[in-house]
Parts: C-alpha cells; structure tokens; sequence
C-alpha cells in the first residue's frame, strides 16, 4: 500500500481503509483549503491501485468493513477505474459494507444517471459533499465552483442513484461581513438537499491561502467564537431535512454534539444556548484541528 503526501477523511472514517485511487483535489481553488496545496492532481495507475486493493486484502482482509476512496474529489474517477476498483474491493474484503468518497457537485452532475446507478449497484454507497454554504455570494467568494442550485441538483441525482449523502457546511465561511446569510441559506440547502448525514464545520484560516491573503488585507473577518456558535445556533434552528443524523464532532468545532435534525432540534438549541450562556465547557483552542 502506498500513499502520497498527507491524507485526509471524515470523522467517521476513522477506522476506514483509505485507498489514494487519485492524488490530489480535480478542482482545488478554495480560497480557504490547503489540504492538497502540494499535490498536482492526477488518478493513479489502476494497476497501482489494485495492488494497494490486494495488499490491504492479504493483510486486514475479514477486519475492512469500510473503505474510504481518496484523495479530494475521488467521485471524478472514470467508470473503466471505478469498476474494477469496486469489484476488487469485493474480492478482497469479505465482510465489506460500505464503500465512500469526496465529491463535488460537478462530479456528480458530469456523471449520467446510469452511471450513478451503475455504481452504486457495484458498491458505492456514501457521497461527503462540501458545499460549505448555501449562500451563492459565498459560494463565489469561496470559489467553490458550483452554486446552491448546483448542490440540490447534484443531491438530487444521489438520491435517485440510490446513493447516500453527507452534506458538509462550513461556520464562519461568509465570515462577519455575511454571517447571517450564510446560517440562513445554508440551513435552506441543507433542508433542500435533505441528505441522510449533516455536519457543521468551523472554519480556520491557513496560513498562505488566499483566504488568509484576504485576511491580513482586512477583507474577511472570521466570527468570533460566539458568533460562530450563534450561526450553528441559526442553522440548527432553521435547517429541516426529511430525518438527517447531524454532527459538529470534527476536530475543528468548538462544541461537539449531535442528534438527529428535525428530530432532536430542540435539544441540540439547549445544548448550544447553554455553550452560548458559559454554561457548558468549550473544546480548549489548542486541541482543535484540521
């Protein structure tokens, strides 16, 4: 098994095989990622990545349950690499349940529906989409390359495939200038995108990111740990997928929780209004991450 550079997943693929079938993000524009920075984006040998499928099957075999695709937008992938790759994961992992990746609306919107189809009946199963926001003004300035139209369609055409998605969203994106309009229309395309998992982010600003470059120019200002605590409050408040597990359990947030959305909002408004009112104990800032 062989890796390039630093890997990244979602909490819940902590106990995942992760398997690099590409290198890098296809789009990598965000002004506030450096996560793949230092890759040039390309899909690996398929051979490679066999061999990878092979080795990890010698090795973990009847332990895998999960496999994780990376790197940033795996879902680029062409269906004559996504084939075999799934077959071999079959063979290799006996007890496998769950096959998932990164992806981007544009992936998912360059994909017919029959491949979508086609891919789930071979076994993938779970899409992470980031759209970070649903507020299209920062989507822009993000450049996050696809819009909130974009996203319900993209979710839209999951869901049909069958395929199960994780919608991601980003606290402090819009930063102080927008931070109402992005709780609010965030919470609206969480809701239209009605996707079976959600997660809140926060933001941090990397050093030598554009978003960092706007920073220092005082063209962004992040929101204060109280107001990124009051957009979770607006987003949890006003977000209503059909039935949708929600979590804030990433490295990055200050006040992990989780339940189910609308299912539990009241609860999880108590839990934040108590972390609001200094009632209950914030992620010390020196154990945050990325």
């Amino acid at each position: 098994m062989r890796y390039e550079g630093k890997l990244y997943r979602p909490p819940s693929e902590a106990h995942s095989y992760i398997l690099q079938a590409t290198i890098g993000c296809s789009w990598n524009k965000c002004t506030y990622c450096d996560m793949y920075r230092d890759k040039t984006f390309r899909i690996r040998d398929l051979a490679e990545t066999l061999d990878d499928i092979t080795s990890a099957g010698a090795a973990f075999g009847d332990h895998v349950e999960k496999v994780f695709v990376a790197d940033g937008d795996a879902l680029v992938l062409p269906l004559d690499h996504w084939l075999p790759l799934l077959d071999a994961c079959r063979r290799a992992f006996p007890n496998l349940r769950q096959v998932s990746c990164y992806a981007m609306a544009t992936n998912l919107l360059e994909k017919t529906s029959d491949e979508l189809r086609t891919l789930r009946e071979r076994g993938l199963a779970l899409l992470y989409i980031g759209p970070e926001s649903g507020d299209d003004l920062v989507l822009k300035r993000i450049a996050k390359g696809s819009s909130f139209d974009d996203h319900v369609e993209a979710a839209r055409r999951a869901r049909a495939a069958g395929l199960k998605t994780s919608a991601i969203f980003l606290l402090g994106a819009g930063g102080t200038e927008r931070t109402d309009e992005h709780a609010r229309a965030s919470a609206r395309l969480a809701t239209a995108m009605d996707p079976d998992y959600l997660a809140a982010l926060t933001l941090t600003v990397v050093p030598d990111t554009p978003l960092a470059t706007l920073e220092r120019r005082g063209r962004f200002v992040l929101p204060d740990v109280h107001g990124l605590l009051r957009e979770l409050r607006t987003f949890v408040a006003e977000a209503t997928p059909t039935e949708a597990l929600f979590r804030t359990n990433h490295a990055s947030n200050y006040l992990p929780i989780g339940g189910r959305l609308p299912h539990d909002r009241a609860r999880i408004l108590d839990v934040i209004d108590a972390a609001l009112s200094g009632r209950i104990r914030l992620r010390p800032e020196h154990t945050r991450g990325l």
